[in-house]
């Protein structure tokens, strides 16, 4: 069978959604996809696409983030962005849990709730999912130092209401070499903390087929500053460590790849945006197969989520932000994406308000049913431009890759970790952040209603304000669970997790979800594992 034959195959096969442009039905295949376009969507190396029909067969997933005050507030939060055709959720942690925290710790003063919301125990969890089908619905939690931990609250919520874990379906960002480069939300030193990444790998192989471990992510390598093949080179080094990670911890490299997933920005250069999505695909796809022997197909498959680029939202004029939304979420559907955030126009201001969350849910709805993009996979696929384009991130991307290899001897693993502890990718990231923002202030790039066209700067936007009462609300939930829980079976359970973490072939996620089962808290746990794990302070002068 040619490549054609195998093609046409799998497109014929593939459903059809019912809202499909009626205008498409007499396109003649060979007027979409001729020979010299490359190679045919569905098929290895996977550039054009990993389904043969794209978005013909099933829309992005519209998975729009949100968390903010206590666990209640955001539960509202979730309903409404439902019931406005949101088809995911995205869950957005406060600065204290991010950092494995409790609410009620001292360095968490006037930070709870104000970035995401704030989960200490159980009891918040079931809050933030109360009334809402776990096993129809899929979650997405950015988190990543007490990843396990609030995976395994999830789990223990959905069990409790009668959701078996073979049913849960979504995503943990739980993607750690990325806060050591850029975010900066570690807690242990680099080696333990991918110990929890691949223990959580190895529990959900086995207990959640549907989840994805592992969200691999670029987009804070870009919001902190990175080119975009930095973002797109760095992101798929930190694939290929985990890759080598789970190999070493004993997994068949099958048995977790398929259920890998990625996380990339949707940034403002359009075209440079679509070339750098075309090529994670092709080189993720030859990497795994040739240097990691990957069989299945699904292992070869980047499947990815997008954000619209934060960074790139300016407080000045923020309404004319919609339209930067617009252009980076057609990037991103011309780029072949699963899922897709828009961002919200005042979030350079504050969190984003019900009306502009919506606008921004409304933005991919319109790129997703009017605009026509979905009816062809990978339409610019054969554009000279972006075709070299792509080959010009592949290009980039590999020289770094060189590098890292170099760094570990032949170990991207080992490659990552030296170029973290050396403080390399933090200074590439600096470089390159200083060397735009000095485009920015000599005038050699616009950033419209900031550099030009300034009038209108002076018009207010509301904004949403989180107060202090959300705090104290918090403060006395967290009290009255800790007064209502057993003291000795939170001990037994915190003891239990030290053990674990200092046996290395012990898995942590069942002591863990024991652990949150007794309502122990986050900033608990932690303590627990870092008895064991230790701190991470970051080398000085990185």
């Amino acid at each position: 069978m040619t490549a054609r034959e195998e093609w046409e195959s799998l497109y014929n096969k593939a459903p059809r959604r019912k809202d499909t442009f009626e205008t498409m039905s007499g396109v003649p295949l060979d007027a979409v996809y001729g020979e010299d376009q490359g190679p045919f969507p569905g098929l290895f190396p996977y550039r054009r696409g990993i389904h043969a029909s794209m978005y013909r067969s099933r829309l992005w997933t519209m998975r729009m983030f949100a968390g903010f005050g206590t666990a209640d507030d955001t539960n509202v939060r979730f309903k409404q962005l439902l019931a406005d055709g949101g088809t995911g959720l995205s869950t957005a942690f406060d600065l204290p849990t991010l950092m494995g925290r409790d609410s009620d710790d001292p360095e968490a003063l006037g930070e709870v709730g104000k970035a995401g919301v704030a989960i200490d125990t159980l009891a918040d969890m079931a809050e933030l999912y109360a009334d809402i089908d776990l096993g129809s619905v899929s979650t997405s939690m950015t988190i990543n130092s007490p990843a396990s931990i609030l995976l395994a609250m999830y789990v223990a919520v959905a069990e409790k209401g009668g959701t078996a874990r073979a049913q849960l379906s979504g995503t943990l960002q739980n993607d750690i070499l990325k806060e050591y480069q850029a975010q900066k939300e570690y807690v242990f030193p680099p080696r333990p903390s991918v110990r929890l990444v691949t223990d959580l790998m190895r529990f959900t192989a086995a207990e959640l087929p549907k989840w994805n471990p592992i969200s691999i992510s670029g987009y804070h390598i870009r919001e902190a500053g990175s080119t975009a093949a930095e973002e797109l080179a760095f992101t798929l080094a930190n694939g290929f460590a985990y890759v080598e990670a789970a190999v070493k911890a004993g997994l068949d490299v099958d048995e977790f790849a398929p259920r890998l997933s990625f996380f990339f920005n949707a940034h403002i250069d359009f075209f440079e945006e679509i070339g750098k999505l075309r090529a994670a695909r092709g080189i993720w796809a030859r990497w795994m197969k040739d240097r990691y022997g990957a069989k299945d197909e699904r292992s070869l498959k980047l499947r990815f989520h997008t954000q619209t680029a934060g960074v790139s939202l300016t407080a000045q004029q923020p309404e004319i932000n919609i339209a930067r939304v617009a252009i980076q979420a057609l990037a991103g559907a011309l780029g072949g994406t699963q899922s897709l955030h828009t961002d919200s126009y005042d979030e350079a201001l504050a969190l984003p308000t019900e009306k502009a969350a919506r606008i921004a849910l409304r933005t991919q709805q319109i790129v997703a049913t009017e605009t026509g993009v979905t009816e062809v996979a990978d339409p610019l696929g054969g554009s000279h431009f972006v075709e070299w384009m792509t080959d010009e991130m592949e290009r980039q991307a590999e020289e770094i890759f060189v590098i890292l290899d170099d760094f570990g001897d032949g170990s991207i693993l080992e490659g990552v970790y030296k170029g973290i502890e050396d403080g390399w990718f933090q200074g590439r990231i600096a470089d390159s952040a200083y060397a735009f923002e000095r485009n920015v202030n000599n005038g050699n790039r616009i950033v419209v209603g900031v550099t030009d066209y300034t009038d209108g700067d002076d018009a207010e936007t509301p904004i949403l304000y989180i107060g202090p009462e959300v705090e104290e609300r918090q403060l006395k939930r967290l009290s009255t669970v800790k007064h209502d829980r057993s003291d000795h079976a939170v001990a037994t359970a915190l003891t239990a997790v030290t053990h674990a973490a200092a046996d290395p072939l012990a898995n942590t996620m069942p002591v863990i979800l024991e652990a949150v089962r007794e309502y122990a808290t986050v900033g608990e746990i932690i303590q627990a594992l870092a008895l064991e794990f230790g701190n991470w302070t970051e080398p000085l002068g990185i």
